[in-house]
């Protein structure tokens, strides 16, 4: 079992930064790939950013591509999404996800999800 908690999120104006974290707990492997996908109220569920343990792999969704980046600490267990140039159009609940293989951005592959962590942009 592996459990993920996310924080960061907050209330910033637009054109701000964020930095959202994504605490793993229990077993990941390095096969491991991490994601962030976000959902705003009405919304579908979009893809954010992915990243594999192994090799640093990473993948962005458009909407975000230049402006937002994922890291990751194995030593801490934890990923990071840099955000920057925040809009509005980026509120949402930011959800972090584990996959036993990386998933890029195919929500289903996701074994493990965690609550969620709000990000509202006023602007």
């Amino acid at each position: 079992q592996v459990q993920l908690v996310e924080s960061g999120g907050g209330l910033v104006q637009a054109g701000g930064s964020l930095r959202l974290s994504c605490a793993a707990s229990g077993r990941t492997g390095s096969s491991y790939g991490m994601g962030w996908f976000r959902q705003a109220p009405g919304k579908e569920r979009e893809f954010v950013a992915a990243i594999s343990w192994s090799g640093g792999r990473t993948q962005y969704g458009d909407s975000v591509k230049g402006r937002f980046t994922i890291s990751g600490d194995k030593g801490k267990n934890t990923v990071y999404l840099q955000m920057n140039s925040l809009k509005s159009e980026d509120t949402a609940t930011y959800h972090c996800a584990a996959a036993r293989y990386y998933s890029g951005s195919d929500y289903q592959k996701y074994d493990y999800w965690g609550q969620g962590t709000q990000v509202t942009v006023s602007s």
